[in-house]
């Protein structure tokens, strides 16, 4: 993956986060990864209402959790697809549901994958491990191109 690409992680559940990240690693991810806890924080961060907050030069790939507290997965998805700068980030949503009408929602807002959080620890291994492998084949423009 082109080594300019930031990798954001929103998800809640400090455990999952944490295994998201080990295994970026471990599957050859180098990005930068910034991790934000909840909903409220990742869109203060891509609206720039905090003092850490995106910079239009770079490039971002959002791993988005749907349930989360403050606000969740699909109203970042649908605010963030609504900007007219922000809707060029890919997001890909990660979750432990496969309701097919959630899976529709997803991509009619606009996400660009969506994969299920196997409850099976070997299986999330796994599945992030893939995650890695695609990171390392798409090229994603920066905000500003």
């Amino acid at each position: 993956m082109n080594k300019e690409v930031t990798i954001l992680i929103t998800e809640d559940d400090e455990g999952h986060a944490m295994l998201i990240q080990k295994n970026l690693r471990r599957a050859g991810v180098t990005n930068p990864l910034i991790h934000f806890r909840d909903g409220q924080e990742i869109l203060d961060f891509l609206f720039r209402r905090s003092p850490n907050s995106l910079d239009a030069s770079k490039s971002y790939l959002l791993l988005l959790d749907i349930r989360m507290p403050r606000v969740d997965g699909i109203e970042v998805l649908r605010q963030v697809k609504a900007d007219s700068m922000l809707k060029r980030i890919p997001v890909i949503m990660i979750t432990t549901t496969d309701d097919p009408e959630e899976v529709n929602q997803c991509h009619a807002l606009g996400c660009n994958n969506y994969i299920i959080k196997p409850v099976d620890y070997a299986r999330f291994v796994e599945a992030i491990r893939q995650l890695g492998f695609f990171f390392s084949i798409v090229e994603i423009p920066s905000l500003e191109d």
